[in-house]
């Protein structure tokens, strides 16, 4: 049966200029003293914390699903993500993995006690910092509304709403070919829901005459 013991490297720096050397060197004497095989490394460099534009941390969740190596090691962290909540996904997707994850800096392992009790603190971190950003939106949209700022999609100006409805009720040209011949003034949903109330619009009687007001009809009186 095959031992967990390979790992994995994952180490990033802000600019080309920082130099990686410390979180090697750190991750590998960690890796010597575990036991633990190191088997690849991942560095990306010039990368935010965030999580769009790190390659290599792509190549690193791939190959974790591919079941690669059985542990990853960082430095910190922060080196890993900065994003509480991308951090919980991936400790999540790690944990499902049967993979651990280390923080060699804080010394935590995510199969230790402490590591659990960290993970479950990382959860409810991640969870009020999505309800804090929930709350800032919100109490914003509040602010915007009482300054009399419109939210949502511009306006439809009354003058294109004419020009669609003229189209809709004097041509058969679809909503994508009234679109354009506006020149894309407005968008194709905004030209597709005034185009469907205009044709959908009950075509006026103009056959009949003016309706007849129905009554009772009633004798004429005799004149004495």
């Amino acid at each position: 049966m095959r031992q967990k013991n390979r790992a994995a490297l994952y180490l990033r720096d802000s600019t080309a200029d920082q130099k990686p050397d410390l979180q090697f060197d750190g991750l590998r004497a960690y890796a010597e003293r575990a036991e633990l095989e190191i088997v690849r490394d991942y560095l990306d460099l010039a990368a935010s914390g965030r999580r769009q534009g790190r390659p290599r941390l792509d190549a690193l969740m791939r190959d974790a699903r591919n079941r690669a190596f059985d542990c990853v090691l960082v430095w910190k962290f922060d080196r890993f993500a900065r994003s509480t909540k991308y951090l919980l996904s991936a400790l999540e997707e790690f944990d499902h993995l049967g993979i651990r994850f280390v923080s060699v800096q804080y010394q935590i392992d995510t199969t230790s006690p402490m590591g659990k009790a960290m993970f479950t603190l990382i959860g409810a971190m991640a969870e009020l910092e999505f309800s804090l950003i929930s709350e800032r939106v919100s109490a914003g949209m509040h602010a915007a509304k009482a300054r009399g700022k419109h939210l949502g999609r511009p306006r439809t100006s009354a003058r294109i709403v004419t020009e669609v409805e003229e189209l809709a009720r004097t041509t058969n040209l679809s909503v994508g070919e009234i679109q354009r011949r506006l020149g894309g003034k407005t968008g194709r949903g905004g030209v597709g829901a005034i185009v469907k109330r205009v044709r959908h619009e009950p075509a006026p009687d103009t056959a009949r005459g003016p309706r007849e007001t129905q009554g009772i009809a009633h004798a004429p009186r005799e004149t004495l």
